[in-house]
């Protein structure tokens, strides 16, 4: 089994950072057809072959996933994919310049 980990920065207020994990779990749902749901402020994902959470700190998020045997060759393209979503996602909106 394979793992991904993921620690990232944020400027996001709690409300933001939920609200950006919601839409990267809204994403993964609809590209690989997982099921989602929150446990305080932690957000649960699962399907066949794959499994985690993204877990909200003041300031950080973590992401956890557990990758079965037939997913394990596509780790290094799932962990871009979720890098490149959370660059997307994490940025706090700006006003105008």
């Amino acid at each position: 089994m394979s793992h991904i980990a993921i620690e990232r920065s944020h400027l996001l207020t709690p409300d933001q950072a939920r609200q950006a994990a919601e839409t990267l779990a809204e994403q993964l749902a609809d590209r690989f057809e997982i099921s989602y749901h929150w446990e305080g402020d932690s957000l649960h994902f699962e399907r066949s072959g794959v499994a985690g959470h993204i877990d909200l700190e003041p300031g950080t998020v973590h992401i956890n996933a557990r990758l079965g045997f037939l997913l394990a060759p596509f780790k290094y393209q799932l962990e871009q994919e979720i890098h490149q979503a959370l660059d997307k996602i994490l940025r706090p909106a700006s006003g105008p310049a």
